[in-house]
């Protein structure tokens, strides 16, 4: 009997102090939630652009550094540099497009495209875009919303999949950074080829 009773202390005493780590346990979590301050969608933006969409792969230049091409962090986000009109070179197959020494422009068969400049400049950046037009052109893939078409590489058909939130937080983000007078080269876009004629060719005159 004596046995039985131990055991019974001992099994009660171990219940409460499970209890009492647990009770701890959940404490210290709920202080940990209410001591780390909500992100802000400007800090949930920039941690998207930098750290997931890569956008400063293709939107700020790259310069020749010591250990090989890096971006000019002085350009963040500027785009394509002014100035530097592209002419689309001849290329072979299997070679399908070619890209400027800067990472900022881009050839294909659709044309040339020059990456955009997403400083928050009022004259060559996305100053005058407000957030609706800055959403509408990732859902729709055109340049102000309902403009020309966004030339590959621009991933739009990824980023249209971001939730409104995500895209929102993205311009947020690109609100705080700092402004780059930079006015981007117009696009250019190739025309599509027209559908196959009938018989291969033109038809021969009777």
């Amino acid at each position: 009997m004596l046995l039985v009773a131990l055991f019974s202390v001992f099994i009660s005493v171990t219940i409460i102090s499970c209890n009492k780590a647990g009770d701890s346990a959940k404490t210290a979590t709920a202080k940990d939630s209410t001591s780390k301050p909500a992100q802000s969608p400007a800090e949930r933006g920039k941690y998207i652009v930098n750290a997931i969409a890569g956008c400063g792969d293709c939107h700020t230049p790259w310069k020749m550094g010591p250990m090989g091409p890096e971006q000019d962090m002085s350009k963040m986000l500027s785009g394509s540099p002014e100035g530097m009109v592209m002419k689309a070179p001849k290329l072979d197959m299997p070679w399908m497009g070619a890209i400027s020494a800067t990472f900022t422009s881009f050839a294909t068969p659709l044309g040339i495209a020059y990456s955009m400049n997403l400083t928050p400049d009022s004259a060559t950046g996305l100053g005058k875009w407000d957030e609706t037009t800055f959403m509408l052109a990732l859902r729709n893939g055109k340049h102000i919303g309902t403009g020309r078409p966004l030339l590959p590489p621009m991933p739009w058909p990824v980023f249209k999949n971001m939730t409104d939130d995500d895209l929102k937080a993205i311009y947020a983000y690109l609100r705080t950074i700092p402004a780059v007078h930079n006015q981007v080269p117009e696009a250019v876009i190739n025309p599509m080829p027209g559908p196959p004629q009938a018989g291969g060719g033109e038809m021969k005159k009777k």
